[in-house]
C-alpha cells in the first residue's frame, strides 16, 4: 500500500499544470546485477516550479543479450550438468523499460554551473525473449514487472538561455521475476523455475536538457 501512495505522489506532476517545461535526453552505461554493463538511453520530461526545483517523468531503454547463469545453475541442480544444452536454454534477450515519476533539486555552485540531486520511483517493465526448455532453438516472449526506484546526483552546465549539458551518476533498484513449470519427460514430475532479474545497479550518463 505504501508503494501505491508513493507512486501517486511522484506522478502528481504529470497531471498538474505548470508554466514552464523541460525535456532531457540522457545516454550512458548501466551495470545491473543480472547482466554485464551495457548502453542505456533515456528521456525525461516535466515542469520546473522555479530555478531550483523540477518535477517530471522519465522512460529508459536498456537491451542485453546474455546467458542467464543463475538459470543454468537451477537446471544443473535438478537435471545434472549439461553445459552445452543448458546454456542454450538460458540464452536471454532482455529489454528493460523503467517508467518513473521524478523530482529534482539544484543549486548554483559556480558561474553557469549547478549541482543537483534527483529521486524517482515507478514501474520496471521487462520484455524477455527466452528459449523454450524442451525446444531450446525456439524463442518465446514473457513480460515481468516490479516496483523500481532511483537516486542520483549530477552537474549541469548552462550552454545557453534554454539549454544545459549534464553529467549524472545514479543508482537504480528493482528485481522483476516470473515463474513457469517444466514437466520432466522421463519421470513426469513437474518442476517450477523462477526467473528473477536483478536490475539493480549503477548508471553513469551524459545528456542535454532543453527548456521551453
Amino acid at each position: 500500500m505504501k508503494k501505491f501512495f508513493y507512486l501517486i505522489i511522484l506522478f502528481i506532476p504529470i497531471i498538474l499544470s505548470a508554466q514552464s517545461h523541460f525535456s532531457t535526453v540522457k545516454l550512458g552505461m548501466f551495470d545491473p546485477g543480472a547482466t554485464d554493463a551495457g548502453f542505456i538511453i533515456g528521456y525525461e520530461g516535466g515542469w520546473y516550479v522555479d530555478n531550483n526545483f523540477l518535477m517530471g517523468y522519465s522512460v529508459d531503454w536498456f537491451n542485453k543479450n546474455y546467458v542467464d547463469q543463475k538459470f543454468v545453475s537451477q537446471i544443473n541442480d535438478i537435471y545434472g550438468p549439461n553445459s552445452t544444452i543448458n546454456e542454450l536454454r538460458a540464452k536471454t534477450n532482455l529489454h528493460s523499460i523503467p517508467l518513473m515519476g521524478s523530482i529534482s533539486g539544484n543549486w548554483l555552485v559556480a558561474p553557469k554551473t549547478r549541482a543537483y540531486v534527483t529521486g524517482a520511483a515507478g514501474l520496471e517493465v521487462l520484455l524477455i525473449f527466452y528459449r523454450d526448455y524442451t525446444n531450446p532453438n525456439d524463442s518465446k516472449l514473457q513480460g515481468a514487472f516490479d516496483f523500481c526506484w532511483r537516486l542520483g546526483a549530477g552537474i549541469m552546465y548552462e550552454l545557453g538561455q534554454r539549454s544545459d549539458a549534464l553529467v549524472e551518476l545514479s543508482y537504480h533498484s528493482s528485481t522483476p521475476s516470473w515463474q513457469y513449470d517444466v514437466k520432466d519427460p522421463n519421470t513426469g514430475v513437474k518442476h517450477t523455475f523462477e526467473r528473477s532479474y536483478d536490475m539493480s545497479g549503477v548508471m553513469m550518463r551524459v545528456g542535454f536538457r532543453f527548456y521551453f
